[in-house]
């Protein structure tokens, strides 16, 4: 075979450049930047509001596109190849750098609808509180909240914004904190002030001490406060929001935190019990997918909430 000329070299690097130089079709990368968030075509098509054959065909065309496999496939699932694991991180940096941009374009225009998901207790001690001053502010938003803690709302793409009480780790998500958590032991004016009431830590052995956990926090309390949990009457209530409402109507302690109980102690309607507090095992986080992160209903809501809970009210 004879040996390829200078000339002939130079003429297929310059086609092979051109032919890179040119952009895929941005249905197709989107079509890729879903598939690889949820790596099967049905989730990604749900996504995009298409359907699976049309997530597909996309994705053929991109390889075509590319002379690339993007994903090797089995009955259930899809896997990133090589190729494809290269190509995501900049993909999403350049959805990511369209939505900033958007963002800013539209950054004083807050209108539309905005569905954001909120754990029940921080709905009804927080937000139910506040969020007229967020509706006055903002009048064209048409705001949904979903009391949930559930990690399936984190993956909807109906929702726009999750507040969740956990780890901090939500694979393929934005993840921001919102609060760390303290617990402290609070109570009605009523109980402390009763004729059983409450002035050392023995004294509580003679109420409810209401819990979300089977006892787990209220005995980390204890112990940190130089008492064993024995001899404590603990009573389940299913969530914090219970619990504290329980409080609220004198029938035991429960522990709360700043976010949750803020209002209620600077209102007079709780009281705390002694100083020992202790740090909760998770934490509160705003959550949201990369695409919509700077969207600015989204980014406006994100705004008003760190700033409600920053300034402790």
């Amino acid at each position: 075979m004879d040996k390829p000329t200078e000339e002939h070299s130079v003429h297929d690097i310059a086609k092979r450049l051109a032919v890179r130089s040119r952009l895929p079709p941005l249905n197709a990368l989107r079509a890729f930047d879903a598939t690889a968030r949820h790596l099967t075509v049905v989730k990604a098509a749900d996504e995009l509001s298409v359907t699976p054959s049309a997530v597909s065909h996309q994705l053929r065309t991109l390889e075509d596109a590319l002379g690339v496999q993007l994903f090797t496939r089995n009955k259930t699932r899809l896997k990133l190849t090589p190729h494809g694991e290269a190509l995501l991180p900049s993909i999403r940096a350049a959805f990511q750098m369209i939505a900033s941009a958007a963002a800013r374009l539209g950054d004083s225009v807050m209108m539309g609808d905005l569905v954001v998901s909120v754990p029940v207790g921080l709905a009804s001690r927080l937000l139910t509180r506040h969020i007229g001053e967020f509706m006055v502010a903002h009048p064209d938003v048409r705001l949904k909240l979903i009391a949930s803690n559930e990690d399936k709302e984190v993956y909807l793409p109906s929702v726009d914004l999750c507040i969740r009480y956990g780890t901090g780790i939500w694979p393929e998500r934005q993840v921001r904190l919102l609060s760390h958590v303290e617990l402290f032991p609070v109570c009605s004016p009523a109980m402390i002030n009763g004729p059983m009431g409450v002035r050392a830590l023995d004294d509580l052995k003679h109420h409810m001490l209401l819990c979300e956990d089977g006892g787990t926090e209220w005995t980390r309390w204890l112990l940190a406060a130089g008492m064993p949990a024995s001899g404590f009457r603990m009573t389940e209530m299913g969530n914090a929001h219970i619990a504290i409402e329980a409080a609220l109507h004198g029938q035991g302690a429960a522990l709360g935190d700043s976010l949750l109980v803020g209002d209620d102690l600077a209102e007079g309607r709780l009281v705390r019990l002694f100083e020992n507090r202790i740090p909760a095992k998770h934490a509160y986080y705003l959550v949201c997918r990369h695409e919509v992160c700077e969207n600015p209903l989204v980014a406006g809501f994100t705004d008003w909430i760190l700033g409600k809970v920053r300034t402790g009210e």
